[in-house]
């Protein structure tokens, strides 16, 4: 069953730590957020295959609860 890994926080994607197809445990990092110089890591909420990536490095004005990664 997929599982979508969403956005804390609005801002921007600083850094995509995974690709589709890789296999991912549980807390690891997936994506890095910057918001007002701070960094902000998103991890894996559980085991998985990475199925989707719909954010790419650099990109601005991301809202939080936008769906970034799915997990299958």
């Amino acid at each position: 069953m997929a599982e979508n890994v969403i956005c804390e926080i609005p801002g921007n994607i600083w850094k995509v730590l995974v690709k589709e197809g890789d296999q991912v445990a549980a807390g690891d990092p997936l994506f890095i957020m910057e918001l007002m110089k701070s960094e902000v890591a998103h991890v894996s909420p559980r085991a998985g295959k990475i199925v989707a990536i719909n954010i790419v490095e650099g990109q601005e004005g991301v809202d939080a609860g936008e769906v970034a990664v799915v997990l299958e």
